[in-house]
């Protein structure tokens, strides 16, 4: 795994903490892509976190099982470690949030797993990302219609949907 080191806080106040999902989906590397199709599928998610008891060593995203669907005779029965992408790019809860923008376009990564102590705390993608921008875009006249769907989006937060 790539982690970045401590850093003073960027720009923005805001860290990671405050967009994270959590809890976060993951499977084993065992485990077939059919299996981790159905989570997604099933959360209506776009990845799912690959882990060895509790430590992120993959991600698997939409894509790359339609990639593999497409290129191999062995499609959803092929074990997500063959599939998964690694080594990961990973942010701390006091990551600051500019700063994970950053990693994610230096790496050209869309998702940052979130780590404490080398175990899977939360998940960051660009969306996250975007609506934290919305966000303070906007503060402190936020338009009834951002509020909305920022509202929205807490709700189902809240009910365990993504």
């Amino acid at each position: 795994m790539h982690m970045i080191g401590k850093l003073e806080p960027g720009n923005f106040a805001d860290f990671i903490q405050t967009i994270m999902v959590s809890p976060v989906e993951t499977v084993k590397p065992t485990d077939l892509l059919q299996y981790a199709l159905k989570r997604i599928i099933k959360k209506n998610i776009g990845c799912v976190v690959v882990v060895e008891g509790n430590t992120p060593v993959g991600i698997v995203t939409e894509r790359d099982i339609s990639r593999n669907i497409a290129k191999s005779t062995k499609g959803l029965r092929t074990q997500v470690r063959r599939v998964m992408s690694s080594p990961l790019i990973v942010v701390t809860q006091n990551t600051p949030i500019d700063k994970a923008v950053y990693l994610m376009l230096k790496h050209g990564v869309r998702r940052l797993p979130v780590i404490e102590k080398e175990e899977l705390i939360g998940l960051v993608s660009e969306r996250d990302l975007l609506r934290w921008v919305l966000q303070i875009s906007y503060e402190p006249q936020i338009p009834i219609e951002i509020k909305q769907i920022l509202a929205r989006r807490a709700e189902a937060k809240i009910r365990g949907k993504p």
